[in-house]
């Protein structure tokens, strides 16, 4: 789902986080009207209760009229049935609205990680993300559960002063202009409850991002003995954002000491006043019985403008943060023409470097600095821009849908998904299950399939914590080859496996992928001594190619690089 700063009602607008919150209550108009009307007649029939119940006492009781008693009586079990029936249809109507709007947000939230691709980790941190999908939804929802309550509370005050001001323009008057006067004064606490509501939203988020961090990189933390300076850092951070939800509480509990305050102040001087008018025979005994109950009723409509008031007031500060996200537009957009094609693989071109990808053959790609190589994956892949082409065509040129489709980049960041394994192999169901078995004997996984009790079938933990990192290594590079795209580029894909698992990986890649372009970025010897040709970087340019032999005679940077890698291991 795409968003439109021109308001398409098909789409949600990125302007403001009240648009947005406007836009997911029109995306169900039958259900949210249907729940806005129900908690309208809801709450009327609340309030001609007490009309019902004063009519009953001044024309049954003080006339000792048993028909009208009767009468009256009946009328009250209508509006007592009447409430039950709207209210529980009013409830239901909002939990549809409510996991409608919350539901929705995740939906456009993740388009929103899908449009922005690659470039989601550079432009957003994880943990904004995170919150977006747990705190902020619920917030989301609330907003827009809330409408229906809110609207029928405004309705029963305003159809409780009218009938006030027909039975005694004091008692009228004091309703008319004691609501009002109240909503003023909770309206004191929403701005700085606002401000609160968001620097603690800004908090978590930030929070939330750097837990996600550490947990990404625990085992290299614990390896350099980084974990006691990083575990500071976060308690030092959680004790600030415990300062701020304390000052959120605190304008919080204002607030709901003011939903009970304000509604029994209110409550307590209308019952005076009207005691005093029945004393003094202005009013009859039933009207200071119903007058006391609309009091009473009163309470539960201010309680809920006041909660209705706090919990939009949450919900725009969790919308703006979708907002936030929806606003982000991806690096690259498709050409207004794209330009097709040919067929079959091509050379791939990156100008910049001057590295040519010979079609159907297996290139081995070795950078001084590893850097320079993952720079000329990603423009090779499109994930940064660069002038590349395909078949002689420009991919910038070219649909970016064609670009991944054609061209497969893997490297060591790529995750692995809560699931069965083969899906998790092959997740858009390319290959049978020979092609997974084949792909995971190239990548040396066998054993790894062979060691779990379901096999093909068992279920992977989130991140595949369950393996070790070459473990995951090796299943990432088996689901690129089942993809089997037609240009494969692979970035150091054996670099957390040992030197005979990565022997035998080097072997049967050379002879996995007939036919096809593969791109291996590498500074390995095991690798690079298979490899058809060899292409040696510095300073981000091609300085050399040749076979691996031919290279470590001739050119004494490339021997030194790979001399520094058989060191390193």
């Amino acid at each position: 789902m795409r968003f439109s700063p021109a308001g398409d009602p098909g789409t949600p607008d990125a302007r403001s986080a009240t648009r947005y919150l406007v836009w997911l209550a029109g995306r169900h108009p039958l259900i949210f009207s249907a729940g806005l009307a129900l908690g309208v007649v809801w709450m009327v029939a609340q309030a001609l209760m007490p009309a019902a119940v004063g009519r009953a006492v001044d024309a049954g009781l003080t006339h000792r009229d048993p028909d009208a008693l009767l009468r009256w009586g009946l009328v009250l079990l209508g509006l007592g049935l009447l409430q039950a029936t709207a209210g529980i249809l009013r409830h239901r109507c909002a939990v549809h609205n409510w996991l409608g709007a919350a539901y929705r947000t995740v939906q456009v939230a993740v388009d929103a990680t899908n449009r922005l691709g690659a470039a989601l980790p550079r432009r957003v941190a994880a943990g904004e993300v995170v919150s977006i999908g747990t705190a902020d939804i619920e917030h989301i929802g609330s907003a827009i559960d809330i409408t229906a309550r809110g609207a029928g509370s405004v309705v029963a005050i305003v159809t409780v002063a009218m009938i006030l001001l027909t039975a005694s323009v004091p008692l009228g008057l004091v309703v008319v202009l004691g609501v009002p006067l109240l909503m003023g004064l909770v309206a004191l606490l929403i701005r700085p409850l606002h401000r609160q509501q968001a620097a603690y939203r800004d908090s978590t988020g930030r929070l939330t991002a750097r837990a996600a961090d550490i947990v990404s990189g625990l085992r290299v933390l614990r390896g350099v003995g980084g974990e006691p300076v990083l575990g500071a850092r976060y308690r030092e951070q959680s004790q600030a954002l415990r300062a701020d939800g304390l000052r959120v509480a605190r304008v919080e509990s204002l607030l709901q000491a003011a939903q009970i305050l304000l509604p029994g102040v209110f409550l307590v001087l209308v019952t005076w006043l009207g005691a005093r008018f029945a004393l003094a025979g202005e009013i009859s005994a039933g009207q200071l019985v119903a007058f006391y109950g609309y009091t009473a009723f009163l309470v539960s409509p201010l309680r809920n403008l006041t909660e209705a008031a706090d919990k939009l007031t949450r919900g725009h500060v969790a919308a703006r943060r979708v907002v936030r996200l929806l606003r982000l537009a991806p690096e690259f957009t498709d050409p207004a023409r794209p330009r097709p094609l040919p067929g079959g693989p091509g050379e791939l071109v990156d100008v910049r470097s001057g590295l040519v990808l010979r079609p159907g053959r297996l290139t081995a790609l070795a950078a001084s600095v590893p850097e320079d190589a993952a720079e000329i994956a990603d423009r090779l892949g499109r994930y940064v821009d660069g002038d590349v082409t395909l078949h002689g065509v420009p991919l910038r040129d070219v649909a970016l849908a064609t670009v991944r489709e054609r061209i497969l980049v893997v490297d060591n960041d790529a995750q692995l998904f809560t699931g069965p394994l083969r899906v998790e192999l092959d997740p858009h169901d390319r290959g049978d299950r020979a092609a997974v078995e084949a792909a995971l004997a190239v990548a040396g996984a066998t054993d790894i399939v062979d060691a779990l009790p379901g096999g093909l079938d068992s279920q992977v933990a989130e991140r595949g914590r369950e393996f070790s990192g070459g473990q995951r290594q090796r299943l990432r590079l088996a689901r690129a080859l089942v993809a089997d795209p037609e240009t494969l580029i692979l970035v150091e894909p054996t670099s957390a496996v040992d030197a005979h698992t990565e022997a035998r990986i080097a072997d049967r890649l050379c002879v996995a992928r007939p036919g096809r372009t593969t791109l291996v970025c590498t500074t390995s010897p095991l690798v690079l001594g298979r490899a058809e040709h060899v292409v040696f970087v510095e300073d981000g340019k091609v300085v050399a190619e040749g076979r691996h032999d031919e290279l470590l005679a001739a050119e004494p940077r490339y021997a030194a690089t790979v001399s520094r890698e058989e060191e390193d291991r």
